[in-house]
């Protein structure tokens, strides 16, 4: 029998169920029923009228909620009602040469950027590739900068910022980009190639570091993430209390991006972290 563990996470409306066996190679998130064709489960758990979405990972399925419920009034059931069905052996997605990979188009506060969200899993990274021999370990990044106009991409759990140059404009070359990339997901091509390492550094964060990226994650990347672009926590000076991050994606160039710096970041980690903070700072 599955045994189930209950995590709760740093994000009040987020709630991972953790499994003891492997639930899939290849993990999947949906935002709604409608992508969630290629999952009998995830189509089941939808009809919980408080699930705004689900991601079926290797090891755990994670759910997000909408606000008419708190977690601890549901959390019981939801188990159970996962125990049962993994006990039961009931598929966890359709088959997957039947699986339709759906790509759409998003604007983004960067004119120059446009966002493809797909309802297919691609990394449980945030990676920004800036130029053809950056792209040599992630082939999808690779294929896309075989297209003159491309000048970055940033990719991230499902979803792929594509930054152009200004020799044209996205309606040009919008929909030629959505169906290169839902036939390269169709096809399963690698996205990244298992020897890609993302650039860690390996150091220890002191304690109000931890405490700064842990607000940045639950108080400013979902809107940026939402808008096709990240913020990456470098570094914090204990002594100058000045901290240090990088735009990626549709942040980098955004005409808004001072005002997300100054105003979402900084004044955020100000209200929490009081006189710890002088200031943000951009390293791009």
């Amino acid at each position: 029998m599955s045994q189930i563990k209950i995590e709760i996470t740093d994000k009040p409306t987020l709630i991972r169920f953790k499994t003891d066996q492997t639930l899939t190679k290849d993990p999947q998130k949906f935002k709604n029923i409608e992508e969630a064709d290629g999952s009998p489960l995830a189509k089941k758990l939808f009809k919980l009228p408080f699930i705004k979405s689900v991601a079926i990972n290797s090891y755990d399925i994670t759910l997000e909620r909408f606000d008419m419920v708190q977690w601890s009034e549901v959390q019981s059931e939801l188990k159970n009602f996962l125990e049962d069905y993994l006990l039961q052996k009931k598929p966890l997605f359709s088959d997957p040469d039947n699986f339709l990979i759906e790509v759409y188009a998003e604007s983004t506060p960067n004119p120059d950027t446009r966002k493809f969200v797909t309802n297919k899993f691609l990394t449980n990274q945030s990676i920004e590739i800036k130029d053809l021999d950056e792209a040599a370990k992630v082939p999808l990044a690779y294929e896309l900068f075989e297209y003159p106009f491309v000048k970055k991409v940033f990719i991230s759990q499902n979803y792929i910022s594509i930054t152009k140059d200004k020799t044209l404009e996205w309606i040009e070359v919008n929909d030629a980009i959505r169906d290169f990339l839902k036939e390269y997901l169709q096809t399963k091509k690698n996205v990244i190639s298992s020897s890609y390492a993302s650039g860690s550094t390996g150091i220890n964060p002191d304690e109000t570091s931890k405490q700064i990226v842990s607000l940045i994650n639950e108080y400013i990347k979902p809107a940026v993430n939402g808008d096709g672009g990240n913020i990456k926590f470098e570094s914090y000076d204990p002594e100058t209390k000045i901290v240090n991050v990088t735009l990626q994606g549709a942040c980098n160039g955004c005409p808004s991006s001072t005002i997300t710096l100054k105003h979402g970041i900084e004044a955020t980690l100000k209200r929490f972290l009081g006189d710890k903070i002088e200031s943000v700072e951009s390293l791009n």
